[in-house]
């Protein structure tokens, strides 16, 4: 009876694998320390290429997001946000019409200049009119302060503006009465909201449409740029855009809110190089690191060509074999991409310090590097396979 145990332990024992890719890797640390050192390189390209890319797209829709709408109306002619062309307001009342739109919201939307007043030099800031009244933002502390700009002249500036728009945020925290002018004209800033920059806006600053008028004298009372509906509970936005666009003249565009976010990227996304540069990038992080992890396997099957050929000369298969190396690519992929991760959520938090933009670690993102880095360590691994087919036994001895 005390036999079948010791039995049992001689089978697994005999039946143990070694763990030969493992082995070989650890062989020469420093060898493993340059292939994971370039691997993670590659890996951190990948991670900041994409997370640029992405972060900009998502900044690009930072106000877009804040809107409490479900339905968005604009004009044809616009492509993005950093040219709003203006409608006619009556379209947006025609709305009212549907037995879904529950309320509307007219807003205007543009950039003006806006005048530094400690360095006095000037910048183009995106501009939001709207009335106080309306509940057009999500957000609750805008909201809170709406009732501020009814006060002609008074505007709510975005404290995660660029720097180059003045010390404001500090200033008016501080208790320091902010005055500076816009296009020309006095305001005041009356408050603070926490918005972000974007593409098309280093900074931001919401006003109502009384203000507006003031700071843009040439704009018809009649136009605007933007329209937002709110529909009644239960609604479908897309059964209703579609519906209004059939009703409503060809001189507006009736979008949900999800394709109005999604028009704003694909203008970033197709009609500038932006995209394009970065996907580049993560590209050529993905040949870097191709190249390396090829030399570094190709280099470790022919120094050990001779064991392999003695372990082929032993009855391994050469299929044994590639497996080995096939394992050595994943173990360098799975090691490689750990350093990788760390190194690009450091990062990541560094840029959202420096640029104020969105760039996060999102899983996504994290699995489409790992299996980047996958690819690229068993699509070398299989490149260097080709050697291990010239361990001829009886060549060697």
């Amino acid at each position: 009876m005390a036999a079948a145990p010791v039995n049992r332990l001689l089978t697994v024992w005999r039946a143990r694998r070694i763990p030969l890719s493992w082995l070989l890797l650890t062989r020469q640390p420093m060898r493993l320390a340059v292939a994971l050192a370039g691997i993670a390189f590659a890996g951190i390209l990948m991670f900041m290429q994409l997370g640029f890319r992405d972060g900009l797209f998502e900044a690009s829709v930072t106000v877009h997001k804040l809107f409490d709408a479900d339905v968005v109306l604009l004009s044809p002619r616009t492509m993005s946000s950093i040219g709003m062309a203006s409608f006619p307001r009556r379209r947006l009342i025609q709305t009212l019409g549907d037995a879904d739109v529950a309320g509307i919201s007219p807003v205007n939307w543009n950039l003006l200049l806006w005048r530094n007043p400690d360095a006095r030099t000037t910048r183009s800031i995106l501009t939001l009119g709207f009335e106080p009244d309306d509940p057009i933002f999500l957000d609750q502390a805008i909201r809170n302060q709406a009732p501020l700009l009814q006060n002609r002249g008074w505007v709510l500036f975005d404290e995660r503006s660029r720097p180059e728009f003045g010390p404001i945020a500090s200033w008016l925290k501080q208790g320091r009465t902010v005055e500076t002018e816009v296009s020309g004209q006095r305001i005041r800033v009356a408050g603070l909201v926490s918005l972000g920059p974007s593409f098309g806006a280093d900074g931001n600053m919401i006003t109502s449409r009384e203000t507006y008028f003031r700071l843009m004298p040439t704009t018809p009372a009649g136009s605007i740029e933007l329209g937002l509906l709110r529909l009644r509970p239960g609604a479908d936005p897309e059964a209703v855009a579609r519906r209004l666009q059939r009703q409503l003249p060809n001189d507006v565009r009736v979008l949900t809110k999800d394709e109005f976010e999604e028009l704003e990227k694909t203008y970033w996304r197709t009609s500038t190089a932006i995209g394009f540069i970065f996907t580049l990038g993560a590209a050529m992080g993905f040949v870097v690191g191709c190249v390396i992890v090829y030399q570094i396997l190709y280099s470790d099957v022919s120094d050990h060509l001779p064991e392999y050929a003695t372990l082929m000369a032993m009855g391994y298969r050469l299929s044994g074999l590639l497996g080995v190396v096939a394992r050595e690519g994943l173990l360098l992929a799975v090691l490689g991409y750990v350093p990788a991760y760390v190194a690009g959520q450091g990062l990541y938090a560094l840029v959202r310090s420096g640029t104020r933009l969105p760039v996060v670690m999102d899983p996504q993102r994290a699995l489409l590097v790992f299996a980047m880095i996958l690819v690229m360590c068993m699509a070398s691994a299989a490149l260097a396979m080709r050697k291990l087919a010239d361990a001829d036994p009886a060549e060697i001895f």
